[in-house]
């Protein structure tokens, strides 16, 4: 089994769409091992996406995720980092394809309402950001 970091970002969950996005995720075969409502700081928010910090849209991107609660979680299955990938859809949620969560519940490119690891060296900065190895069950 994988895992994979997974987040239901502020404009999601402003919208009132976590419970769906949740319900999706658990219809999907995903177990969820990790899960908490947490309002993100700047400097967290800006922690966590350190590796967009000379991009254009870092600020915007780290306020954006500042802006609000939000739900992270770790989510378990076979090639769990490409199955939520698959299920997220594209980053902009015009190009995405129907189905997904961002076509379902994104509003632009920058806000997209879900978040998830590109690759298993993500994940294992991702995970342990938001959670110790205890709160993973």
């Amino acid at each position: 089994m994988e895992r994979t970091f997974a987040i239901i970002k502020p404009d999601a969950f402003a919208a009132g769409h976590a419970g769906k996005i949740l319900a999706r995720i658990y219809a999907e075969g995903f177990k969820v091992v990790g899960l908490k409502k947490l309002y993100m700081s700047k400097v967290e928010a800006e922690g966590f996406y350190y590796v967009h910090k000379e991009r254009p849209f870092f600020g915007e991107l780290t306020d954006f995720m500042s802006s609000g609660p939000c739900v992270v979680m770790v989510l378990e299955a076979a090639g769990a980092i490409k199955k939520w990938r698959d299920l997220m859809g594209a980053t902009n949620p015009a190009d995405a394809a129907a189905g997904t969560m961002r076509k379902e519940f994104g509003t632009s490119i920058g806000e997209n309402a879900t978040h998830g690891s590109d690759a298993l060296e993500t994940a294992a900065f991702e995970i342990p950001y938001f959670f110790s190895g205890l709160e993973l069950l």
